[in-house]
């Protein structure tokens, strides 16, 4: 090595020969601690450029990441209270330009950057803030058009939330006045720029929806201006009040070239304040062309369709039913004469043959009729005392009452004597 090298070739001899030798001999936290005095003494402050790697943010809101180019990394560290100032949100894959200064890590031996401020590498700090504000929001769905509320054809109240004092209420009531008459103006008064502003802006919004009676439109405008004039309506507290109001609301800020987020979540966004009084409320002679055109064509529906039942009724008219009216009336009386008798003639054809077959069946029960037998000579005796019809001698008993039924009359008599019939050589064989 070169003689003025701070480093020498030489053996080690035992024991204490380093000492001995005139070499010092450092603890590793001694060199560690020489390191970080130079390094921290050479760097207390310095501005780096590069593009953030392996980011994380744990719960104590201090940041962790690498900053890193095509050649090299530094490992870095933004503490919570600085973290807090950026005005956007530090990613993997942002370039950055940062200042801060380097500091040794005794315990690992390693070094980083403490950064204290950083701006991003070719967009402003506020332009990024407000790309990742507009982000989040569209996430969570606060521009999404289907929970956008439509406007009422004709408003009768409408709230104003602006500075009274500004270009933009006089172009929004001049514009209004000429459009309609008789709509009541209720204007929040609010500053709309400046500290504090968006704190008013958003009070005077919670404020309309509890006005009573209730506002049928709310709009939220002001004048043109530059971006950091527009930064309130840029503020994501401005812009979530601006979604969750109630009634539909229309935003008009700047103008036709500036969009804020409060244009985007509102329900109708209207490049000017004039442009507003035309969105909130239809042009009287517009509206009154229009009425005259409906009234124009329901005249001429109308006419057509008298027209057309004045045709109907006079070929109504023409036919003969009305000409003769009771023609047809004679004509159904004549069939109804000519039913009524043939159905007299029906009636009567049946009667007879239901005559004829009721004789016939007369006649057989006749011939078959018991009084009809007894007519004939024959009798039926019965006993007295149950009734009971007495076919045989055997049913007989002495001095018993006996009743006899004639063809004309009955007679009781009482039983003197039975006689039996010797059986028959017929009821022998049936007894066999």
């Amino acid at each position: 090595m070169a003689a003025n090298s701070p480093y020498r070739s030489a053996s080690i001899p035992q024991g204490n020969g380093l000492e001995d030798a005139g070499q010092i001999t450092l603890t590793v936290s001694q060199l560690t601690a020489r390191i970080k005095d130079c390094l921290e003494m050479e760097f207390p402050s310095v501005w780096v450029s590069g593009e953030i790697s392996n980011f994380a943010q744990p719960q104590s809101g201090h940041c962790y990441f690498s900053l890193k180019d095509e050649k090299a990394q530094i490992r870095a560290v933004l503490w919570r209270g600085a973290a807090g100032r950026l005005p956007f949100r530090l990613v993997d894959g942002l370039e950055i330009i940062c200042r801060g200064h380097l500091e040794v890590y005794a315990p690992r031996g390693s070094y980083q950057l403490v950064v204290e401020e950083a701006t991003p590498r070719g967009v402003g700090a506020l332009e990024l803030a407000l790309r990742q504000l507009r982000e989040k929001l569209a996430a969570e769905g606060l521009f999404h058009p289907a929970r956008k509320k439509r406007l009422p054809a004709f408003p009768r109240r409408i709230g104003v939330v602006t500075s009274p004092t500004g270009a933009a209420i006089h172009d929004f009531l001049e514009v209004l006045n000429r459009r309609w008459r008789g709509v009541h103006v209720l204007i929040l008064p609010t500053r709309v720029q400046g500290e504090g502003s968006a704190l008013e802006i958003i009070a005077s919004i919670q404020a309309a929806a509890q006005i009573r009676p209730p506002v049928d439109v709310l709009v939220v405008t002001r004048g043109g201006g530059s971006m950091e004039d527009l930064r309130t309506f840029n503020e994501e507290s401005v812009v979530r009040a601006v979604a969750a109001c109630p009634i539909p609301t229309v935003s008009a800020i700047g103008h036709e070239i500036d969009v804020t987020l409060t244009d985007l979540a509102a329900d109708i966004r209207a490049l000017t304040p004039s442009e507003a009084a035309e969105r909130v409320l239809p042009a009287a002679m517009e509206v009154q062309t229009v009425l005259d055109g409906h009234a124009e064509r329901l005249e001429n529906g109308m006419r057509r369709r008298l027209d057309s039942a004045r045709t109907r009724i006079d070929s109504i008219a023409a036919e003969r039913s009305f000409r003769r009216p009771f023609e047809r009336i004679r004509d159904l009386a004549r069939r109804l004469d000519e039913s009524s008798d043939r159905a007299v003639h029906a009636m009567g054809v049946l009667l007879r043959e239901r005559g004829s077959q009721l004789k016939a069946v007369a006649g057989k029960l006749e011939s078959l009729s018991p009084l009809a037998v007894l007519g004939r000579g024959y009798s039926v005796t019965q006993r007295t005392r149950d009734g009971l019809i007495l076919r045989r001698t055997e049913d007989l008993v002495p001095g018993e009452a006996i009743s006899t039924r004639f063809a004309s009359g009955s007679a009781t008599s009482i039983v003197d004597h039975i006689h039996q019939d010797p059986p028959t050589q017929m009821d022998g064989k049936h007894r066999g």
